[in-house]
């Protein structure tokens, strides 16, 4: 069902309407009735007794009676009860709602003849008829009328069940009013709900379907400030970077692609020439030097792919070991020499101390210091100087590698830490780089827990410098 959650919370808030209105027919009418039922049986108990005390002096005489009759009369209307006057024997005297006359004959106005108080049992309530002088049920409350101290009749205050239902409903009505200021409150969640959960739940959902499809780009223009909010920015962040990865997968591709073949077509074009024969004898050589170099190039450019995937932050494990940072530098400037002597290159380097003892993979860190030394010959002009500086600073070391090259433009800077990046080849002396001498870098500074950073001036060059742990900081 393509709505299927809004249709469950409708259903939701009906099967709860429904139950509602069950419940506050049933149950709370129940409890309600039975607590009026309580309260007017006292009132009547009250209303009973009071009469029988106010009106026990000759209350057999006729003339009183007939006194009293219009004022109980007008008692009974306003109570919605029936007022009764009987003795022990059953002859009812006085009755508010009888229609008919006193009758001499029997001095009374009729007579009851089962009429028999002790069958209360000691209550002073029933619930019946009155000896079938009523049509319907009714309550019925009674108070003995006493006169020097002997029982002369009763007072028997009634109300009927249709006369009690009256006033239970008048005042139950308010139940209903809360029932349905409840409801409406109900109701007005399920909008909020609609406008505030379901349509932006409804437009993520749109956005999975988009992004499923291959259209990262798609928004969910979703301006909530709460969890739907997060989410849907959490969203379009993953879906840009699969999108970003969807185009570096795409990327990777081409760069592999290009930075394999063109390796290839060289080696492949100077074996057909040596097999051809049309290669002179005295230039073999030189070609069998070219076929090398670009099969040092390959081997390089898939050393470095299966370095960058032994580094997966998943996977990666390094052999920590304490080492000395400053022979690592002196090393490496060592394998550059015929290169930087060629061109005029200097090294200044400047060491905090003699020896430098830091804690990390050594092979690694020997890796990192080989590429940015090799990066910055790469970028720096003839008859230049690089500067390599090693400080403390607190339980670190901070190494520094500047070149007075080009320099990277700022918009750029972001970049050159990424697989298979490269800028301007122009800038550079070597047009050749697979682009993952720096991610390399990177990967192992992360895998340290250590950072790196750069800082470039276009025209001024670049200093990269990261960090490492001293062996003498007591850090395990």
């Amino acid at each position: 069902m393509r709505y299927k959650m809004l249709y469950k919370h409708i259903v939701i808030y009906v099967v709860i309407f429904v139950l509602s209105l069950v419940f506050v027919n049933t149950i709370c009418y129940k409890l309600h009735y039975q607590k009026e039922y309580e309260r007017h049986t006292a009132d009547m108990y009250s209303l009973a007794t009071n009469i029988s005390t106010e009106y026990t002096f000759d209350y057999f005489s006729e003339s009183h009676l007939r006194t009293i009759e219009v004022e109980l009369d007008t008692i009974s209307k306003l109570s919605d009860t029936r007022i009764i006057f009987i003795n022990p024997d059953g002859m009812v005297l006085l009755d508010t709602r009888y229609e008919g006359s006193y009758n001499e004959f029997i001095n009374g106005l009729y007579y009851i003849e089962d009429f028999n108080y002790g069958n209360l049992n000691g209550n002073y309530t029933d619930h019946s008829d009155f000896y079938g002088v009523f049509d319907t049920p009714a309550i019925n409350v009674y108070a003995p009328i006493t006169y020097t101290y002997q029982v002369k009749g009763y007072v028997v205050v009634s109300m009927s069940d249709d006369a009690l239902a009256k006033k239970v409903n008048s005042t139950f009505y308010i139940n209903y009013i809360t029932l349905g200021f409840v409801l409406i409150l109900s109701l007005a969640f399920v909008i909020v709900y609609f406008f505030q959960i379901y349509k932006p739940v409804k437009k993520l959902i749109r956005a999975t379907e988009e992004y499923g499809k291959g259209n990262f780009k798609y928004k969910t223009n979703i301006k909530n400030a709460d969890e739907i909010g997060r989410l849907s920015s959490s969203l379009e962040y993953m879906a840009s970077q699969v999108g970003d990865m969807d185009m570096f997968q795409q990327k990777f591709l081409s760069n592999i692609s290009h930075d394999f073949r063109s390796p290839l077509t060289s080696i492949k074009g100077y074996l057909e020439a040596i097999e051809d024969g049309t290669v002179p004898p005295e230039m073999i050589k030189k070609y069998v030097r070219i076929i090398l170099f670009e099969t040092d190039r390959l081997t390089k450019l898939t050393s470095n792919i299966l370095t960058l995937n032994e580094l997966d932050p998943k996977s990666v494990r390094l052999e920590i070991t304490t080492f000395d940072l400053n022979s690592i530098i002196r090393h490496t400037i060592e394998t550059f020499e015929g290169k930087c002597k060629d061109r005029h290159i200097n090294f200044s380097i400047i060491y905090a101390n003699s020896k430098e003892l830091v804690k990390g993979d050594k092979s690694k860190i020997g890796q990192v210091i080989y590429n940015l030394i090799d990066n910055a010959i790469k970028f720096s002009p003839d008859h230049s100087t690089i500067a390599i500086t090693v400080k403390e600073r607190g339980e670190k070391a901070f190494i520094s590698i500047k070149d007075h090259g080009c320099g990277i433009p700022k918009e750029n800077l972001n970049k050159i830490f990424d697989r298979f990046y490269k800028s301007d080849s122009s800038r550079g002396r070597d047009k050749k780089g697979s682009g993952l001498g720096l991610s390399i870098t990177k990967e192992v500074i992360n895998a340290h827990d250590e950072t790196i950073d750069v800082v470039s001036t276009v025209g001024g060059g670049t200093e990269f410098t990261f960090t490492l742990e001293l062996a003498k900081s007591g850090k395990q």
